[in-house]
């Protein structure tokens, strides 16, 4: 197995460009084209979990937050990040970080912890607009319904909860094929008239490269006529946060009391309850206290997420619930999203779930 396969693979569910713009994701050490031993996945990325890979001859560290957030002048060993490069490094340990884009995208971390709260329905809070791009090809009559299904396989057409959707109109084409040409049909140095169709279709922007690609390898003109328009449609399938509904609406404190058996929570800071029942569920695994507004706005009835600030509370304006279950608490099950994913395309490959708890948050329970 070789590091790239499997870089590849975890972009095609979170591609790279989804990331925030001051997010480090990607490959952090390491060569792409480099051997794998093993892969060993984490939230942090620690000393502790480059030893814990040296020890259970993994060569990878798959996690989801970048041991390298900000620019590095010096690599002394003076701070742990400095340490853990240098540790890897020299022990040839190669670092992937998954982060922000892994959050932007449906089934990433915020569909985890939905799916741990048993939420249906669910959807982005606020999807993100920029990333969709519209394909408009003309091609013979004829062939229209060819270069639509290659289309379709390469990834085009989704909308939704739809799939293979596009829009086939017809007209009159004319070209007239100048010296060098080879056309399919018509005379060099004659115009000629032929009945076209006209193909619509969109896609998310990162897959341009192949939907390029498929369209001409299926179209029989060797001059294409086509079109790429950017599209400023927000994209439901990519944004931050996710909204959706429990089963049956619970009391408040039935529902705080899940978080705490679900997450294995010692504690939650929270807004003061305001005696209805919870039925509509916001979440955002991590910092997520950007997203309260969003979330009142949703008509959300609690709003669950990490690394709130004191007066950030108080935009919860007796609005919703509003709950600080803690950073580390809410994306501790991202490892086992990243376990899942890599063990259904690697299912013969050794694959690791780390066995440190690097929470550096520790509760002092009276």
């Amino acid at each position: 197995m070789l590091l790239h396969q499997i870089t590849q693979f975890l972009e095609t569910i979170a591609p790279a460009c989804l990331q925030e713009s001051y997010d480090n994701a990607g490959l952090l050490t390491g060569n792409a084209s480099m051997h794998c031993t093993g892969v060993l996945i984490s939230l942090d990325c620690t000393e502790a979990i480059v030893q814990e890979a040296i020890d259970k001859n993994c060569n990878v560290i798959v996690s989801h937050h970048p041991i390298v957030f900000s620019g590095l002048k010096k690599i002394n060993g003076n701070n742990y990040v400095e340490r853990t490069i240098i540790k890897a490094i020299k022990n040839d340990i190669a670092i992937y970080a998954i982060h922000t884009n892994l959050d932007n995208v449906l089934q990433g971390v915020n569909g985890k912890i939905a799916q741990k709260l048993g939420l249906q329905n669910v959807q982005i809070l606020v999807p993100k607009k920029d990333f969709l791009q519209k394909l408009v090809v003309f091609c013979p009559k004829e062939n229209a319904q060819q270069l639509s299904e290659a289309l379709f396989a390469a990834g085009a057409g989704n909308i939704g909860n739809y799939s293979e959707c596009c829009f086939i109109s017809e007209g009159i084409g004319s070209f007239k094929p100048e010296n060098g040409a080879n056309p399919q049909t018509g005379e060099i140095g004659k115009r000629e008239t032929v009945q076209q169709s006209r193909v619509e279709i969109i896609y998310p922007e990162w897959l341009k490269g192949q939907i390029i690609t498929a369209m001409k390898a299926n179209h029989p003109y060797e001059e294409v006529a086509h079109n790429i328009i950017n599209l400023q449609n927000k994209y439901q399938a990519i944004g931050s946060g996710i909204i959706g509904k429990l089963a049956e609406p619970v009391e408040e404190i039935d529902f705080l009391n899940k978080l705490a058996l679900v997450f294995s929570i010692k504690a939650i800071k929270h807004t003061t309850l305001l005696n209805k029942k919870i039925e509509t569920v916001a979440v955002c695994g991590g910092a997520g206290s950007f997203l309260t507004a969003a979330a009142k706005a949703a008509g959300a009835d609690v709003y669950v997420t990490a690394d709130v600030k004191y007066h950030d509370f108080f935009d919860a304006d007796g609005q919703l619930l509003l709950a600080d279950i803690g950073h580390f608490e809410s994306e501790q099950f991202t490892i086992d999203l990243l376990f899942e994913l890599l063990s259904n395309k690697f299912p013969n490959f050794a694959l690791l779930k780390t066995s440190v708890n690097t929470n550096p948050v520790v509760y002092y329970v009276l």
